[in-house]
């Protein structure tokens, strides 16, 4: 069903539902091309006057305008009796409106029964000629009567009209039909459905695709003189649109269609005759064929069944074998072409039974013994021929199997125990034991032990020979001469390697008993010379050592233990002539037996003559270990009394080094009267520091002659020459530096006017936060005195020295006479340029991180702690 949207003016277009309910047509577009294009309403009227006529002219009559001359219903009515076959009811002849309404309408009611839906037709628009309309319902009725019908392939109407063309024109090269307008515009489409059906009509190959015009005629031509198709369309028409009127198009493609239909029935009728002949023709064939093919498988199946049944047995494998080979050949040649005639045989029989069933003809009846049932019960005999052939051949084989194995495993086992035994009664032979040691007689017997072990384990194998060789001589082997001569040939060799093997052994017992005796001698020497000897090779290893030692216990000690080494010669030399004795005892057994003793010792290397020079090297190297010992023993001695010397005297300086250390700290700190007073006593205690150099240079002396005798340590002092040294020039030093200090503040105090009250008064508060006492402020008493002065230690000390970069600060602490020191090990000033003057002041970084002391320098106008205050608010 088609709706269209309402225009006014204009009817809206239809559509047609066919009797299934389902839609025909897609007629969207219908009318609203048709208003936009004119050349389609041209089209459509030309071919659907053209189509009309073309059944109108059946009944006589014709059509010159399509909208005029259905107007009265007449001709409508006469072309739906034509294309349909039906009588519609009589119609009225009037000329008044209204009987012409009513004509229209019985046609439009016999449309509508026939299954067919009308949608905005009207008689009114029919009799009033609208073209619109009356061209519509032209359309509706070749839907109904050209096209709904037409079915391919479970497609019908338009689809099933488009696959026959598709169908028809697809091995023509530039033809692609693939709807109802542009696929007809170069007219080769046309061209190719004539010439599909009719090739005699149509040169399809001299047409060219670009020249549409005379491909149409051609075709509109051809079909019009020769298939009774009126020309329903000008090929300019055609041509000069853009898109074809797909209407018209399928309205004139429908007709093809019929026509070459109709011709294709006609020709199935000639074809279902000539059909019926041929078939005649061909089971007579099959009859003759039968016949044949029959005749042919049971003389063949005659033939075989004797070669099958001959059970006549070959002597040799290779002549069964040939006879295998031939039935093989037989099933896999002869055989499957015989099947596939038995088989074809059937077919055609039932085949031709078949055909001669359906065609109403009587069954065929084969000659006589050519009956299917004769052909089976002659391949049953075949079959149960062959299977009993196939049986036997296997039987046969299997059995000629056996005997081909039987004779190969009596040949293999056979050379395999000759090949052992290949020399062995040569080496049962051999007398090797009468010059060997006891370990080689044992060594031997070990050896003869698993040659008796061997030589049973072969003993299955020959009475698996000899039971081969009687199962072949049951089963009347060919060969079987042979086999027996070899068989007893290895029996015979068997008892002589069994004889041979019982001598060997009472041999090798007899002469092992014999060498025992010496063995065990030897054993014994081996035993009591392998420890002695390694007594001799440490003894003499110990009497040639090298010895250190520093001390006279350590030299007294070596001596004490030589002591007790010389007391156990008497002895080792008894056990040396008691392990001499246990050989010559092995040599008076071996001489006495007439026995070829080996070389040496089989149980240890060391001989005789080995013990002999060892303990002569021994007794060589005792003398001389005396001597050595003695003389360290003297060095030793003397190197004791250079230490008592030194520890004598470093004893008494050491510690008077420590005293006058305390001393002159004390002085330092402790300084009562004035400057002058000072630095009259600190040059006293000086003077008498000096006289004391003697007394090192003594020490000195000592501790050369200490080197000279490579004396490292000394138990007798704790003191070392370093030690005393260090201590002297670090007295001697620390003298000079205060006695220096006291000359600046001797020096300051005269340039800036200090009193001695003020100098006591600044001393009373430095040694009041010094509360160790060394003469420095560390961080945490620099601290304390900063607290003390009401200062926030951790952000006023930031905030003001952060401020600070070297150079100000340097000019600062000079400026009020004081030096800052470092305390941190780390410093990099302390490392590459140590503090010698008031000027040196610590790195920037100690002086941030509080690792330095204040030590005082010189004296100043200001009190200490007013110094400090003017230096944090500076």
């Amino acid at each position: 069903m088609v709706d269209y949207h309402a225009t006014p003016g204009v009817p809206k277009p239809m559509g047609i539902i066919g009797p299934d309910g389902r839609y025909m047509e897609q007629e969207d577009d219908w009318d609203r091309d048709l208003l936009l294009d004119p050349a389609w309403e041209k089209q459509q009227r030309k071919t659907f006057t053209a189509w009309c006529n073309s059944h109108l002219r059946k009944a006589g009559t014709q059509i010159e305008d399509i909208d005029e001359d259905f107007r009265d219903g007449l001709k409508l009515m006469l072309l739906l009796e034509v294309i349909s076959g039906a009588r519609l009811p009589k119609p009225e002849r009037g000329k008044m409106r209204v009987h012409k309404i009513n004509n229209v309408n019985k046609a439009l009611d016999f449309i509508a029964s026939k299954g067919v839906k009308l949608v905005s037709i009207g008689a009114e628009e029919i009799v009033d000629g609208n073209s619109k309309m009356t061209l519509g319902m032209i359309w509706t009725i070749i839907l109904r009567f050209a096209i709904q019908d037409i079915s391919v392939e479970e497609t019908s109407a338009k689809e099933g009209l488009l696959l026959w063309c598709q169908r028809k024109t697809a091995p023509y090269k530039n033809v692609n039909v693939q709807n109802f307008h542009i696929s007809w515009k170069d007219g080769l489409a046309f061209n190719a459905l004539i010439h599909r059906h009719r090739p005699e009509l149509i040169e399809y190959d001299k047409l060219r695709k670009d020249d549409p015009v005379t491909n149409l005629n051609n075709a509109f031509e051809v079909a019009e003189k020769y298939l009774d198709i009126p020309k329903m369309l000008d090929a300019e028409d055609i041509v000069n649109t853009a898109r074809p009127d797909e209407k018209a198009i399928m309205t004139y493609v429908s007709s093809f269609y019929h026509a070459f239909s109709g011709a294709q029935k006609a020709e199935t009728a000639a074809n279902r005759i000539r059909k019926v002949l041929a078939v005649n023709q061909e089971n007579e064939h099959l009859m003759e064929d039968y016949e044949k093919l029959a005749s042919d498988l049971l003389e063949w199946i005659r033939r075989t069944i004797p070669w099958l049944e001959d059970r006549v047995p070959e002597k040799t494998m290779q002549d069964m074998q040939q006879k295998l080979e031939d039935f093989r050949e037989y099933r896999r040649v002869h055989k499957p072409p015989k099947v596939q005639e038995k088989c074809q045989l059937e077919i055609n029989f039932n085949t031709l039974q078949t055909k001669l069933r359906l065609s109403n003809r009587p069954a065929f009846m084969p000659s006589e013994g050519k009956m299917v049932s004769d052909i089976n019960n002659g391949w049953q005999h075949l079959e149960q021929a062959e299977k009993g052939y196939e049986e036997w051949l296997l039987n046969e084989v299997r059995r000629l199997e056996r005997l081909e194995h039987l004779a190969v495993k009596f040949h293999q086992k056979a050379t395999i125990h000759e090949s052992w035994t290949d020399g062995k009664e040569a080496m049962l032979k051999q007398k090797d034991y009468e010059s060997a040691t006891l370990a080689d007689i044992k060594a031997l017997i070990r050896k003869h032990e698993a040659f008796e072990s061997d030589l049973a384990a072969h003993q299955d194998r020959v009475e698996q020979i000899a039971a081969i060789a009687q199962e072949l001589n049951e089963l009347d082997y060919y060969d079987s001469p042979n086999v027996n001569a070899r068989c007893q040939k290895i029996c015979d060799q068997w008892d002589v390697l069994g004889s041979l093997t019982h001598t060997r052994r009472e041999a090798l017992e007899q002469t092992e008993k014999q060498l025992e005796a010496i063995d065990q001698l030897y054993l014994e020497y081996a035993k009591r010379a392998a420890p002695f000897n390694n007594w001799m090779e440490g003894a003499m290893e110990d009497l040639q050592d090298m010895f250190i030692v520093h001390t006279i216990e350590e030299i007294e000690g070596l001596i004490t233990a030589h002591e007790q080494f010389k007391s156990t010669l008497p002895d080792a030399d008894r056990e040396r002539e008691a392990i001499l004795g246990i050989q010559n005892e092995a040599q008076k057994i071996a001489d006495y037996n007439h026995i070829k003793l080996a070389s040496g010792n089989p149980y240890t290397a060391v001989t005789p003559q080995t013990i002999n020079s060892k303990w002569e090297k021994v007794q060589q190297l005792v003398p001389r270990r005396d001597i050595a010992l003695k003389t360290e023993q003297d060095k030793q001695q003397s190197n004791e009394r250079l230490r008592l010397q030194f520890a004598n005297q470093a004893n008494v300086v050491g510690p008077w080094l420590q005293s006058k250390m305390e001393e002159i700290g004390r002085i330092a700190i402790e300084m009562h009267g004035t400057l002058e007073d000072q630095m009259t006593h600190l040059k006293q205690y000086e003077q008498s520091v000096a006289n004391y150099k003697p007394n090192i240079d003594k020490l000195e002396q000592q501790h050369q002659l200490i080197q000279e005798a490579l004396i490292f340590d000394n138990k007798h002092t704790n003191y070392t020459m370093e030690h005393i040294r260090v201590g002297w020039e670090h007295l001697l030093t620390t003298i000079a530096r205060t006695i220096n200090e006291v000359e600046n503040q001797i020096l300051t105090r005269d340039a800036k006017g200090i009193s001695q009250e003020q100098m006591h008064e600044f001393r009373a508060s430095f040694n009041h936060f010094d509360k160790d006492h060394t003469g420095a402020l560390g961080p945490e008493e620099f601290k304390a005195c900063l607290i003390s002065l009401g200062y926030d230690v951790e952000n006023d000390r930031q905030k003001r020295i952060a401020a600070l970069d070297g150079d100000d600060f340097r000019a600062l602490l000079i400026s009020t006479g004081y030096s800052l020191v470092c305390a941190s090990p780390l410093c990099p000033v302390i490392h590459l340029t140590p503090l010698k003057t008031a000027a040196d002041i610590p790195c920037l970084n100690c002086l941030l991180n509080g690792l330095f002391v204040f030590r005082e320098t010189q004296s100043s106008t200001e009190s200490w702690p007013s110094l400090i205050q003017t230096t944090l608010a500076w």
